[in-house]
């Protein structure tokens, strides 16, 4: 799992330099009316080409659409297949293409068309992140509307592959050059780009849609990179969907007072964990049962997610929420006891006044934190300090940009980290298999844990159960995490949106990757 994949994190919506003498805001009251939706987003669309690893995420779901959709839960929903069918053993998944679609240029939706948009990606070597390109084998058409696809094993978590937005959702054949370069973002899906710029960009609805079109005729992404503008905009009406992830970020405390001022704000269990990573091979201290128990008792997740989160990250016990499929059975979420945690430390050996030590060594641990990866990792790290010290633990902190965690987690140097999973439509495969595989390359995203004895059997184990004995090999994970209390999951993720009054029928969307502007009305 590559970061060109997935930048993971909050707080990564930084925009790049906007035209200075542009206006946001005051462009915003140009473009209201009844016909159009105006939606925030903290940096310019990019280059939206389905195929590489540039544009934002929910601009790209705009235009282009998979074969079928990731739902609310884990479920799939058809989209431009309207059905298929997994054969042999798994190895072989057929494809029936809905009919009577067109892409926005007029190029009919058909085998020919998906063989084009597979080629670019299926079976490459920058497709190797993905399960369906290591072990893919071959693909065929078979008529005008199906196509097969053989692997040369059962693939786990097939179907979410074929639902991200990239790489694998499809452009038209014609929207390249005659070398085969891309030109233009022109799919098959209800918006079609009108205008694209710094400032933001605009998008008119595609009236020969195959699906249900939306009751608005334009739809404008606007670029405000700043917060605060952000927040402005949506109190004073001059927007009408702002939030997400990797779209246009609104913090907790952000949330609450938007809010206050009477704003719809949706917030839902997201899909993703902010889990403490454990180095042991760096910090022997680590390697103790009873250090890592009395650390993972040492602190107040309650608290943090009250004071920090204001209550919208529910704490975890589990690496998984249950919004995710075979998120496995709860575990209590842990309890702050002092008292317990000391004599653990005790006996544990490492005794003493203030920092304890052993063996004339002291109990200290560096916890690395990037504000850029993860906001509000650095308060957490500073509770944590404070909370841990009463027991006899001395925290350091180590903060770093984004570039040095990049370099530092792949190559642990680290004794504690804040990581967070995936969440939809990549779990719970893309987290168990990218950040708990020991002998899995996945770039700069490093691994959560690294346990070639006791891990590696689990995971491989679990990616190779068939579906009836998935979930007992997925539970044989979180039970080892659990026990050995190998990771410490801390929060779930909220996903936070907030919209105006005449936004009505607004949903979250299943991830945070798409736009949620279906079913959505506008009253005037």
């Amino acid at each position: 799992m590559q970061t060109n994949r997935r930048n993971l994190l909050k707080g990564l919506a930084v925009a790049p330099a906007v035209i200075m003498t542009f206006n946001p805001i005051a462009a915003l009251a140009q473009s209201a009316g009844s016909g159009v939706l105006r939606v925030a987003a903290g940096k310019p669309a990019g280059d939206l080409n389905p195929h590489e690893y540039k544009g934002l995420w929910a601009v790209q779901d705009l235009i282009f659409e998979p074969l079928v959709r990731y739902e609310h839960g884990g479920t799939f929903s058809p989209a431009l297949a309207s059905s298929w069918q997994l054969e042999d053993g798994g190895k072989l998944l057929r494809f029936k293409l809905r009919e009577n679609v067109k892409f926005h240029d007029g190029t009919p939706w058909d085998a020919e068309a998906m063989v084009w948009n597979l080629d670019k990606w299926l079976g490459q070597e920058r497709t190797a992140w993905m399960n369906a390109t290591r072990h893919f084998a071959s693909r065929q058409i078979v008529d005008d509307y199906t196509v097969e696809i053989a692997f040369k094993e059962p693939v786990i978590g097939l179907l979410n592959e074929f639902s991200f937005v990239r790489p694998s959702r499809f452009l038209s054949p014609k929207s390249v050059d005659a070398s085969g370069n891309y030109q233009k973002p022109v799919g098959t899906g209800p918006w079609v780009e009108e205008s694209a710029a710094n400032e933001g960009s605009t998008f008119v609805r595609f009236e020969e849609y195959w699906g249900d079109k939306p009751s608005f005729e334009r739809l404008d992404v606007k670029v405000l990179p700043d917060s605060r503008g952000r927040m402005a905009a949506i109190r004073a009406g001059d927007i009408d969907i702002t939030g997400g992830d990797f779209l246009a970020p609104i913090k907790a405390t952000e949330a609450v007072s938007l809010r206050a001022a009477r704003v719809p704000v949706v917030v839902e269990q997201g899909t993703s964990t902010i889990v403490l990573a454990l180095n042991p091979d760096r910090n022997a201290a680590l390697k103790d049962l009873k250090v890592r128990q009395a650390i993972n008792i040492g602190f107040d997740r309650q608290a943090i997610s009250k004071v920090l989160y204001q209550g919208l990250a529910e704490p975890a016990g589990n690496l998984f929420p249950e919004t995710v499929p075979h998120s496995g059975k709860r575990f209590p979420v842990p309890v702050r006891d002092v008292e317990a945690a000391r004599r653990l430390l005790d006996e544990a050996g490492w005794i003493g006044d203030g920092i304890r030590s052993k063996d004339g060594k002291e109990l200290r641990v560096e916890v690395v934190v990037s504000e850029e990866a993860l906001v509000g990792s650095r308060s957490v790290a500073e509770v944590m300090q404070a909370q841990l010290g009463e027991i006899g633990i001395g925290i350091s902190i180590r903060t770093v940009d984004h570039a040095s965690r990049h370099s530092d987690i792949p190559a642990r140097h680290f004794d504690m980290a804040p990581f967070i999973t995936f969440g939809a439509p990549y779990e719970p495969f893309g987290t168990i298999i990218g950040l708990l595989l020991s002998s899995y390359e996945n770039g700069v995203d490093g691994k959560l844990i690294v346990d070639p004895e006791h891990m590696d059997p689990l995971v491989n184990a679990a990616a190779a159960a068939s579906e009836e004995n998935v979930g007992e090999a997925t539970q044989a994970i979180y039970d080892f995490i659990h026990k050995e209390i190998a990771c410490m999951p801390l929060f779930y993720v909220p996903a936070i949106w907030a919209h105006s009054e005449r936004v009505k029928g607004f949903k979250a969307p299943s991830t945070e990757y798409d736009l949620p502007f279906k079913g959505v009305a506008l009253n005037n």
